[in-house]
């Protein structure tokens, strides 16, 4: 049995390999040459994932950055981790600090993989037990820095998200997301509750201009 279940991993991850090989092409000219610095939406994040026992799911840090929340996913068990971003520095910079604390720890025995990517479109029929995203949620005028700027209320990236996340969740999936006061969270919350899934704020943090929350979102 116990072999059975190991071929069965072995299989997954041949074939979630194969399906990382054709990449699209992102255009570089609105992405920043900044690599996000972790803050106190990184911690909040990173506190909650650290709460979850990941042993034996296949996990997705989303928006990377500088890999935070791709090493709270391992600390906590899970032994496949997608570290993606469309920053192909944030890429570098996450790669640099996830392979430092493997080999910190003598880790060796996880599958760690890292996507350049624009949210989901390099992760084609790709699923995933357990998605974390930290997204650009700041309010801006217009979009400067697909990676940086939020556009209007904060939620133009976390509205491409919604649209597209479904599809890569497995039967059993929960994804956090981090969003801010500045976005309508009631909104935001009240769409997700439409397309049919249960929503918990399970972390919040009040900062002088604005309050962070973490969502917990499943079927």
């Amino acid at each position: 049995m116990v072999k059975k279940i190991i071929q069965k991993k072995l299989i997954q991850k041949k074939s979630f390999k194969k399906k990382l090989v054709q990449k699209k092409s992102i255009s570089k000219s609105l992405i920043s040459k900044e690599v996000y610095v972790p803050s106190d939406d990184s911690f909040l994040l990173e506190r909650e994932i650290r709460k979850r026992n990941l042993v034996g799911k296949v996990c997705l840090d989303l928006g990377t950055g500088s890999g935070v929340q791709g090493i709270a996913m391992l600390k906590s068990g899970a032994s496949f981790v997608v570290c993606a971003d469309i920053n192909k520095n944030a890429l570098v910079e996450s790669k640099k600090n996830v392979l430092k604390y493997l080999k910190e720890t003598k880790n060796f025995d996880v599958v760690v993989r890292f996507v350049e990517t624009d949210l989901f479109s390099n992760l084609k029929g790709v699923k995933f037990d357990f998605i974390v995203f930290n997204p650009p949620y700041v309010p801006s005028e217009k979009i400067k820095w697909v990676d940086l700027d939020g556009g209007k209320e904060g939620s133009e990236t976390i509205n491409k998200f919604i649209t597209q996340f479904v599809g890569h969740l497995s039967s059993s999936s929960e994804i956090l997301l981090l969003i801010s006061s500045l976005n309508n969270p009631k909104k935001l919350i009240n769409i997700f509750e439409k397309k049919g899934f249960f929503v918990d704020v399970v972390s919040k943090e009040k900062l002088f201009f604005e309050e962070l929350f973490v969502l917990s979102i499943k079927k």
